[in-house]
């Protein structure tokens, strides 16, 4: 009887590893990352022929934060390469997502519950990230490194001449497409500037400074503080712009944004979001400041989720793009998706095509959907990446 249940038990403890290990982080991205059921879309003959000449650029997925193998095509989440390639991407940023509140809401959250520990642990990340921000960034740079190692058309692009070989190589090879490294939130830093390089070395190039809660480096705009930066976050920020790294300030306080901006003539990125005038909700800073950072050389880029755009069907998007537009100017819209990102989309990455669709519906010329669907990022990274 007691080898029985000695059995028995041996045997709950494998089925309860299996559950947590292998089980419950699919069903966790499949549930989070959620494209909404639908039929193909229709695209016109003039938009399929624009789009197949687009080199299409995001600059926001989380990818990196699901245990999915980003090489093979999957159907669940919103991207991997196949899927990006679908789509004609050349240029995506890819973001390392390190914390993030348990209560995770766009009006108010405290720095003291972590989700992502338990994600790494069920994911099965290296021990040395179940108790460090830094490494899990780091782990995250490493994934992405290891993918360009294992794909000869991938790069992961460092600098300028990273980019300008990869944008080259295209010409011949539609498959050829370059990553970018980036933050969400600069807490990987652990209150140290010491951090900083070791994050570069590892190939981080856009760092934003916050994400869902106040940190070491000052407020966010879904903190408790709505503080500006700490003297820790301007010694970081100088720390970082010397060294050469993109600011972005997606989910900062409007307070940091202002202060940043006080502190560099570079210009800024807001990586993924929507536009206050057009949506307003929290979760989208005031209009005012976007214009501020768009008149600095600034890049904008418009998410695809219901919770910054009002209306997350293409035709919505392609709306909260045409705002943009009217806001900022042509030169500075780009798209941020969130692909990946714990949200609802109505269509992932190999689906592009419908926007370049609904875009020329909503009147933009042919050379404005090349510049707010690629163009204008390529642009502004060929501009910002060091030499």
């Amino acid at each position: 009887m007691k080898r029985i249940i000695l059995g028995v038990g041996a045997t709950l403890v494998v089925v309860a590893a299996v559950l947590f290990f292998y089980v419950i982080p699919v069903q966790i991205d499949a549930g989070r990352n959620v494209v909404t059921p639908h039929a193909p879309y229709e695209v016109s003959a003039e938009a399929e022929a624009l789009h197949e000449t687009l080199r299409v650029a995001d600059l926001h997925s989380d990818m990196l934060l699901w245990m999915r193998d980003p090489a093979q095509r999957h159907d669940r989440g919103h991207t991997d390469l196949p899927r990006l390639r679908e789509g004609r991407v050349v240029f995506q940023v890819f973001s390392s997502v390190t914390k993030t509140p348990s209560s995770m809401n766009y009006e108010e959250n405290s720095a003291d519950s972590d989700n992502i520990t338990p994600l790494a642990i069920a994911q099965r990340w290296p021990m040395d990230t179940w108790g460090s921000i830094r490494n899990r960034a780091l782990y995250h740079a490493d994934r992405l490194n290891r993918l360009a190692e294992a794909d000869d058309a991938f790069t992961v692009v460092r600098t300028r001449g990273d980019l300008e070989a990869v944008l080259a190589a295209r010409e011949t090879d539609p498959d050829a497409m370059a990553g970018l490294l980036a933050t969400e939130g600069a807490h990987p830093l652990e209150g140290e500037l010491d951090n900083i390089e070791p994050l570069w070395e590892a190939g981080y190039r856009l760092i934003g400074l916050q994400h869902f809660f106040d940190n070491e480096l000052g407020g966010s705009l879904h903190g408790v503080s709505g503080a500006g930066l700490t003297d820790f976050g301007r010694a970081a920020v100088a720390a970082m712009l010397e060294r050469g790294v993109i600011i972005d300030v997606a989910h900062s306080s409007p307070a940091v944004v202002r202060e940043v901006m006080a502190m560099t003539d570079r210009p800024l990125v807001v990586s993924h979001t929507g536009i206050h005038g057009h949506c307003p909700v929290t979760r989208n800073i005031p209009d005012d400041l976007m214009q501020a950072i768009a008149a600095e050389g600034g890049l904008i880029g418009i998410g695809f989720w219901e919770d910054v755009t009002c209306d997350d069907s293409p035709a919505g998007v392609a709306d909260t793009i045409i705002a943009a537009i009217d806001l900022v100017g042509i030169d500075h819209v780009a798209l941020g998706s969130d692909y990946d990102g714990t949200v609802t989309t109505t269509f992932d990455a190999s689906e592009y095509a419908v926007l370049t669709d609904r875009l020329l519906d909503a009147g933009l010329s042919e050379a404005e959907v090349r510049q707010v669907m690629g163009e204008n990022t390529v642009r502004f990274f060929l501009a910002e990446l060091p030499e």
